[in-house]
């Protein structure tokens, strides 16, 4: 009896310190997660994000590809993939969002391009205890970063791992296919803007896109995502096509009537290729099926 009498003494002597070391044990819940936004800001959350907003197309289509469809509750007007998008409730802009109709979402993280237009509407967000993350999605490998991020947020990391897997050899899957069955690499000249003509350098994701399916773009050797070019250089350069991207590819190219661009050789003789602006668009999930889509097209030949 002594001896028990002993140990309960130890056993309640060691109680408070028992009760500090299982504390700290369940700090890193209690803290919950923190990760390190692309505007280098740090976003907490007690828990694993349950109501989502995206405010921008690409992170749309990482949330549902992550499976977290079910958890999005606002979306932008341009969010049109996946289909069940149009279900979830149209916020508006994604680009200075109107804060307010993002908040009566109730949402606990909202996902930004990580834009300098965005960024007064994360801290007015974070004034109202609502994270915001911002998500820089210019080019192929940020499409991995940013689900791994969304997925640390939200709880689903594995499945986060799980889609850059897959992302990454399917991308370089269709790449190989590409390659294998080229001959010339057709040259084409990507249309953004008319007038003055504005076009993409190899810093953007639709060439990396075009250098995937076994093509070149004539303006690769501009550095910059987009650049304002003359028609006299698209002249000079001869693509063999003009890449257009449109929401309905069966409309007319928007070129067709503007005497000006006659200068231009594939202009002039109406060889287009009108690509699906919601695929080719933004970097997404979704590049894989870019790739083998085109390299599809140009096997058949680059003229529409």
């Amino acid at each position: 009896m002594a001896a028990f009498r002993s140990f309960a003494r130890r056993v309640r002597a060691l109680s408070p310190l028992v009760a500090a070391l299982l504390a700290c044990a369940r700090e890193p819940a209690a803290r919950g997660l923190s990760r390190v936004d692309d505007w280098g800001r740090t976003v907490a959350l007690a828990a694993p994000a349950r109501r989502i907003v995206s405010l921008s197309p690409s992170t749309t289509e990482i949330v549902f590809a992550l499976g977290l469809g079910g958890r999005l509750v606002g979306r932008t007007t341009w969010c049109d993939y996946p289909p069940a998008a149009a279900a979830v409730p149209d916020v508006g802009n994604g680009l200075e969002p109107n804060v307010e109709a993002v908040a009566a979402r109730r949402p606990d993280l909202v996902l930004l391009y990580a834009s300098p237009a965005n960024r007064l509407a994360a801290e007015r967000l974070a004034s109202m205890g609502i994270a915001a993350v911002g998500i820089k999605l210019d080019r192929s490998p940020d499409v991995g970063r940013a689900a791994r991020l969304v997925g640390a947020l939200s709880g689903a990391g594995a499945a986060a791992d799980s889609l850059v897997v897959a992302f990454d050899s399917s991308l370089a899957a269709a790449a190989r296919a590409a390659a294998g069955g080229a001959g010339r690499r057709p040259r084409l000249y990507v249309h953004v803007w008319a007038d003055p003509p504005v076009t993409v350098g190899r810093g953007s994701y639709l060439n990396e896109i075009l250098a995937a399916a076994g093509a070149e773009n004539v303006f690769a050797d501009v550095a910059a995502p987009s650049a304002t070019v003359s028609l006299e250089a698209i002249a000079r350069r001869d693509p063999d096509a003009i890449v257009v991207l449109a929401a309905d590819t069966l409309a007319a190219p928007p070129l067709a009537g503007r005497a000006p661009w006659r200068v231009v050789r594939a202009a002039r003789e109406g060889r287009y290729l009108l690509l699906e602006g919601s695929l080719y668009g933004r970097p997404s999930p979704r590049m894989p099926w870019a790739v083998r889509d085109l390299s599809a097209r140009l096997r058949r030949g680059v003229a529409r």
